[in-house]
């Protein structure tokens, strides 16, 4: 059985996790109201450098939101090894990098998730981008 102290940890790393999360939907909520609005102005005035400077942002955001989920990952990692009885973990640490050799910084960039969301928003611009070039 957890003692009061182990439980109020789990929280804590609880909380990490949760904010991670809703960092990650944030991001991706910016980086599509951006993407949109570059790609109807690119389109709009038949601007090619708008529509190829379109991507420095959705790389950004998409290596911004590996990070997070990453972290995320790491922490999940930190919650698991706390939470068992007799737990190697630290009283109330939030270290999550000694787990760093389970998870990878990439691995998460490069998720499915991720690269089906991203890599659809990159289509959306390659396929603006070729329009306003060639037509």
């Amino acid at each position: 059985m957890l003692s009061q102290d182990q439980v109020k940890h789990l929280e804590f790393i609880q909380a990490v996790i949760t904010r991670l999360g809703n960092n990650s939907f944030l991001v991706k909520g910016w980086c599509l109201t951006l993407a949109a609005g570059l790609l109807a102005f690119a389109a709009e005035g038949s601007r090619w450098s708008v529509a190829a400077t379109a991507f420095v942002p959705l790389v950004a955001f998409w290596f911004l939101d590996g990070y997070f989920l990453w972290q995320e990952r790491l922490f999940r990692k930190l919650y698991d090894q706390a939470r068992k009885p007799g737990a190697e973990v630290e009283l109330f640490s939030m270290n999550p990098y000694p787990c760093a050799g389970q998870v990878r910084w990439w691995q998460a960039t490069f998720s499915v998730t991720l690269s089906l969301f991203y890599g659809g928003i990159g289509v959306a611009h390659l396929a603006v981008l070729l329009a306003v070039v060639l037509g």
